[in-house]
């Protein structure tokens, strides 16, 4: 049985510190709060070197010795490739600003990041034998968990708002989740499969209830940091609905200073969501450590629409030690920049990265960003997911060619 060298040593509650062991299953804390994954970063350090990680291929597990799993058969592996970080210089040069990445997450299984989290998920739950996994989603999150869990053998159940884009249903139903439609919000479905784990005994893999989806989504850190060859961006602006990924890649750089690979300068964490739906934005705003629940949410960015996060404390940690900001954007900005980007430099957001386009623009007029930052976006899923509306102009092929009314605007 090949194991793999992790380095894992315990878990901890985010909250209390309260240590827990590893290698068994566990949802939150007894504080109720997400436990974290820690490593003996010591011993890490020591066994492995960037060199080594030249020669791995470019993948997520290429980072193993980062993460939980610890035998290889368990890995569920779809082909997570590392996502490229595309320039985008023609908004740059219109904006006058510093250089802007996105880091296109739409490449990866099933067509988002969430792929990340769910292959990390799915390959701990095969190691400690769970069999059935429930979970909430606007969407994305269902479709990885489908995905891995039919390639894992696990049984799945998958539960959204009824206006969850048709093609995310589709898709997490057709991957072989029992799929149901539900009359609320994300989190009125997180309560479905909360309240359903006793009668029915599924494990709970909602955002931040059971510790490894924030190891996958880590890897966007220790990804981005080495394709930036071990420096970190100015600014990273991140569509902000459960935040694991943001909270993921905090974590990473702390990791990685800690085992001498980047040094303390960090990126400003900045969480963008819409206006319709950002209790994270009025937390911070605040200054308090909590959000409070958003009522009757609303956007187009439906992966951002989270009326209540239950990292929400870590989310804002993150944000204010790293001296970043939250900030919403409106609807009609996140169409507009969809559209612009698309136009522009040919790169087919998602809604929700759109959000951080927009959030740029918005942020360089009030200063909060300066002209001389560089700055990465994450475009969190392919724009092939959700409608287009472009124009388009019907020829008949029973007449004559018009080729001044093909010319015409």
């Amino acid at each position: 049985m090949e194991e793999f060298p992790t380095f894992v040593t315990h878990l901890e509650c985010s909250e209390t510190g309260k240590h827990y062991p590893a290698d068994q299953l566990h949802a939150l804390s007894d504080a109720g709060k997400p436990l974290l994954v820690r490593y003996d970063l010591d011993g890490l350090g020591k066994a492995l070197t960037k060199q080594d990680l030249k020669a791995r291929l470019p993948e997520l597990w290429r980072y193993r010795e980062f993460l939980p799993v610890r035998r290889s058969q368990n890995v569920v592996r779809l082909g997570e490739l590392m996502t490229p970080l595309l320039p985008a210089t023609k908004i740059q040069r219109e904006y006058q600003c510093g250089e802007i990445l996105i880091k296109d997450e739409g490449r990866l299984p099933t067509g988002s990041f969430k792929a990340r989290g769910l292959t990390m998920a799915v390959s701990m739950a095969k190691e400690l034998g769970v069999r059935v996994m429930a979970m909430p989603t606007n969407g994305n999150a269902g479709a990885a968990l489908a995905a891995y869990c039919s390639r894992a053998d696990i049984e799945t159940y998958v539960f959204c708002p009824e206006d969850t884009p048709k093609v995310n249903v589709e898709e997490i139903a057709f991957q072989g989740a029992k799929t149901f439609l539900a009359n609320g919000f994300i989190n009125d479905c997180g309560r479905i499969v909360g309240e359903g784990k006793d009668t029915v005994g599924w494990f709970d893999v909602s955002t931040l209830k059971e510790p490894y989806r924030i190891e996958g989504k880590k890897t966007m850190g220790l990804e981005l940091a080495e394709q930036l060859d071990w420096e970190t961006p100015d600014v990273i602006l991140y569509p902000t609905g459960g935040g694991t990924g943001l909270i993921g890649m905090w974590k990473a750089f702390n990791e990685l200073e800690a085992i001498g690979w980047i040094g303390s300068k960090r990126p400003r964490m900045v969480a963008v969501q819409a206006e319709g739906c950002a209790p994270i934005v009025k937390a911070y705003d605040e200054g308090t450590k909590h959000a409070e629940p958003w009522p009757d949410a609303h956007t187009i960015a439906a992966g951002i629409r989270v009326p209540a996060a239950i990292g929400d404390f870590l989310i804002l940690e993150a944000v204010r030690e790293s001296g970043g900001f939250a900030v919403a954007v409106s609807d009609k900005a996140i169409r507009d920049a969809h559209q612009h980007c698309a136009r522009t430099e040919g790169v087919l957001l998602c809604p929700e990265g759109a959000a951080t386009l927009a959030a740029l623009r918005q942020e360089l007029v009030s200063g909060r960003i300066k002209a001389d930052e560089k700055v990465v976006l994450f475009n969190c899923a392919t724009g092939l997911k959700y409608p287009m509306p472009g124009e388009h102009r019907r020829i008949d092929l029973g007449e004559a060619t018009d080729y001044d009314f093909i010319l015409s605007d």
